[in-house]
Parts: C-alpha cells; sequence; structure tokens
C-alpha cells in the first residue's frame, strides 16, 4: 500500500507543467486530488476554470480521485473555497502542494512596480493564503486531540536560492518560501504538520520564452534517450515528502531528471571578531579576511565534493 492511499491532497497551479505532473502522480498513487489552478497566463493575467477540470477528468478518466477548483488562492476567499471543497468531498484535508506561480522577467532598473508586485502576488501570496489556511485547520484539529499527519510542500527556486539575471522579483519571492519553510517547520511540527520545499528543474510554460533556458531544456530527439527535463520527474520527489512514509521536515531540495541535492541553506563561512568596536578601516580589512577565508574554504573543498 501506498503513502499516499487514501490521503487528500490539494494541489495548487496544477494545471499544467509541475503541478499538473504532480497531481497526476499523487492520484496515481492512491491519493484523492483537489487541482487548483486559476488558468492564469504565465504572467498572471486572466483565468479560465477549465484548465483545472481538464487535468482533473484526465486523472478520473486515468482510475483516480480528483475535483477542480479555478478559485484564486492568492486571495483569502479563494483559498478558503479550495480547503472548503476538499472537506466537503473528502472529509478531510491530509497535505498541500504549493505549485501556482507567474513570470514577469525584467532587469531590475527596467522593472515596473506592477512586475515586482505581480511576482510577489502570484508566489507569494498564492503560498501564504492557503497555507496560513490549512495551518489553522490542522491546529484547530490538533487541539480537538484529532492531531494530523500532515505535509506542505512548495515550490521554491534556484533563481533564489542561487541567483539569476533578470529574476529578482520572482527570486526574492522564491528565496522567502525556502526561509518560511524552514520557520513553519519549527512552527507547526507541533500539530503534526511536516512543511518542505523544492527547487524543481523542469520543462514548463515559464521555460518556453526564457532566453538561453528554452533551448537548453528543450525534450531529446531520440525517444529512448532520458528526458531530463520533463516535469514529471519531480514528481516522485514531490508524492514522497507528502505522503505518510515521510518523516523529513524544515528541508529544502534541489530535484533535476532523477538528481535530487540537498540545500543547506545560509551559513557562516568565516568569522572575525576583534572584541571590540572596529574602525572603519578595519571593518574594510575584516571583510576581506573573511572573503579570503571562503576562497581558501572553497577551493580546499573542491576536489572533495567535484
Amino acid at each position: 500500500m501506498s503513502g499516499l492511499d487514501g490521503r487528500v491532497v490539494i494541489v495548487t497551479g496544477a494545471g499544467g507543467g509541475l503541478g499538473g505532473a504532480q497531481a497526476r502522480l499523487l492520484a496515481a498513487e492512491g491519493a484523492r486530488v483537489v487541482v487548483n489552478d486559476l488558468g492564469c497566463g504565465v504572467d498572471g493575467r486572466g483565468a479560465d476554470p477549465t484548465v483545472a477540470e481538464r487535468v482533473a477528468r484526465e486523472i478520473v478518466e486515468a482510475g483516480g480521485t480528483a475535483v477542480a477548483s479555478g478559485a484564486d488562492v492568492a486571495t483569502m476567499a479563494g483559498a478558503q473555497s479550495v480547503l472548503d471543497l476538499a472537506l466537503e468531498h473528502f472529509g478531510r484535508l491530509d497535505a498541500l502542494v504549493n505549485c501556482a506561480g507567474v513570470l514577469r522577467d525584467r532587469m531590475f532598473a527596467n522593472m515596473s512596480e506592477d512586475d515586482w508586485d505581480s511576482a510577489l502576488r502570484g508566489h507569494l501570496k498564492t503560498f501564504f493564503c492557503p497555507t496560513r489556511l490549512a495551518a489553522a485547520h490542522w491546529r484547530d484539529r490538533a487541539k480537538a486531540g484529532d492531531r494530523a499527519d500532515a505535509a506542505v510542500l512548495s515550490m521554491s527556486s534556484t533563481s533564489g536560492l542561487v541567483g539569476q539575471v533578470g529574476q529578482s522579483n520572482y527570486g526574492a519571492a522564491k528565496a522567502a518560501i525556502a526561509s518560511a519553510t524552514v520557520i513553519l517547520a519549527a512552527e507547526l511540527g507541533r500539530y503534526g504538520v511536516r512543511v518542505n520545499a523544492l527547487t524543481p528543474v523542469g520543462r514548463t510554460r515559464m521555460t518556453e520564452d526564457a532566453p538561453g533556458v528554452a533551448d537548453l531544456v528543450r525534450a531529446p530527439q531520440d525517444p529512448d534517450e532520458f528526458d531530463v527535463y520533463h516535469p514529471a520527474n519531480v514528481a516522485p520527489a514531490a508524492a514522497w515528502l507528502v505522503g505518510a512514509d515521510s518523516t523529513v521536515t524544515g528541508e529544502v531540495f534541489y530535484v533535476k531528471g532523477g538528481e535530487l541535492r540537498l540545500f543547506d541553506g545560509w551559513s557562516y563561512a568565516a568569522t572575525a571578531d576583534a572584541g571590540r568596536r572596529l574602525s572603519v578601516a578595519e571593518a574594510g580589512d575584516a571583510v576581506h579576511t573573511l572573503l579570503a577565508a571562503r576562497t581558501t574554504e572553497s577551493t580546499s573543498g573542491a576536489g572533495v565534493h567535484g
């Protein structure tokens, strides 16, 4: 029996790409899935409820269990309607997968306020609203004596954790999701909730027009060659992390093809301490000392880590 059998999972942004692949695999593994997608364009504009309905219908036709929601989870009302849908149809909620997002790439000096706000709304608000409501739901269950075995999984990005030119808005939102993941893991563990994040690499609508990226992630012409960038490659790790078999929490993983990496997060690379207030010149000297120490450490470790 799968660790997902019978679990009720909400997947936002599940109308295609990474979210759609995850919703399909979750259902194939026995989960009952709420397929949520606003059906907007990559830039966050517009809405089409048939996008979520199509994926839910495909899941049902394949023998799985799913219902569709076209609600805007960047609003508390929309997120509440998705939670209510899960409770109405399935009587419970066991996991939330946050895949919803938009893209408004611009060089920072050319970025409009709307570009900035839309990216943060499309990632941080779509993370906050459903997660906040699910957290309160599980908290209330725990206080009533029904401690959950629940999970939240969110999509972060190397654009935020490593950096990508032209994506300061997107990267800022994705870095915030990674940070919130660590904090929420500490806060929600007492209620039986595990919280993790993935930085997925896959071929999606967001990669189609990205300069230098679309060609990199293109599907191989040879049908026998492993399609490293197929979005379905990310789904197994996502499915395991929200399943009942996992005890992992507070972690961020990189997933590409058949490769998984564990992020260590921000950590101190070196320390310089004079034991007193520094002069301006001494502060500058200390900065150079720290940077030199980091370079030395990186060089000495290069052979070990490859």
